[in-house]
């Protein structure tokens, strides 16, 4: 279980996330839900280690994230995978090595310089990116794919970490509506058929609701609300994204009291 306990962190005099608590269950797919700024991607780059709390604790079976240097860190980093908006791909290499980056926390450094890949983690690889339609791409470089290619190739690199967690920061932000419904598609994949937890920024509320089953809302750094995704009422979402919310909430099964929510401190969720 992943659990965050009291999680802050400032940026000067902002504070960009404020004493967030949650427990998220192993096997969870969760959707980190809020209008831009709201803190949702400090909040995941402080689970990856990428940013520092600046106060609280990240922990995972029993070890504190924040505690970790060196060797220790960079394992954590392997077992929690990133996948970002941007893809964060190497252009100019191939798709089958870009995936293969995905083993360098389990390969040499001599052997990762000199991209002499084991023919088990070039297997593994292959077969990962068979599973996600981008096998046929191996040999051609990743700059030359669609958009919603390259995230699928991010994803194939993130599964060949053998991660027990993936974050992904808001994976289908720069894609056309069929390209993400494939990737949030394989996320949901990952998830069910692999039992990885994902943790997922999502702007869109119909597609968090459409494939998340626990919904985190943040609202200036805090979290004013968490529950499943029929819980959250038309009234609550607008809170959450203000004048946009008449474009991506539907009608609401239940009335939530907001207002009652955001008053009292983060929930911890079993």
């Amino acid at each position: 279980m992943l659990v965050l306990d009291g999680v802050t962190r400032r940026f000067g005099s902002k504070l960009a996330v404020d004493q967030v608590s949650l427990e998220i269950p192993a096997g969870s797919f969760v959707g980190v839900i809020g209008r831009s700024g709201a803190g949702k991607s400090t909040l995941l780059r402080m689970v990856n280690r990428l940013a520092d709390t600046t106060s609280g604790t990240i922990r995972y079976d029993n070890r504190d994230i924040g505690a970790l240097r060196g060797k220790a860190l960079r394992e954590w980093r392997a077992e929690c995978a990133m996948i970002f908006q941007q893809f964060n791909l190497v252009g100019r290499l191939d798709v089958l090595t870009n995936v293969l980056m995905g083993r360098l926390a389990k390969t040499s450094i001599t052997s990762s310089v000199l991209r002499l890949w084991a023919d088990e983690d070039k297997a593994m690889a292959l077969s990962v990116m068979e599973q996600f339609d981008i096998a046929q791409f191996a040999a051609q470089r990743a700059e030359q794919l669609s958009g919603g290619q390259q995230q699928r190739v991010a994803i194939a690199r993130a599964l060949v970490q053998e991660p027990s967690i993936i974050l992904a920061d808001e994976p289908i932000a720069s894609l056309d509506p069929r390209n993400t419904r494939v990737v949030m598609d394989a996320l949901a994949r990952i998830n069910k058929q692999y039992g990885i937890t994902v943790l997922c920024n999502l702007h869109s509320l119909d597609i968090a609701k459409s494939y998340c089953s626990r919904l985190v809302g943040m609202s200036a750094g805090r979290v004013v609300f968490d529950g499943a995704p029929e819980t959250l009422s038309d009234f609550a979402a607008r809170e959450l994204y203000g004048i946009e919310a008449h474009e991506v909430v539907g009608p609401a099964a239940n009335q939530i009291d907001f207002a009652a929510r955001a008053a009292r401190p983060a929930a911890v969720v079993a």
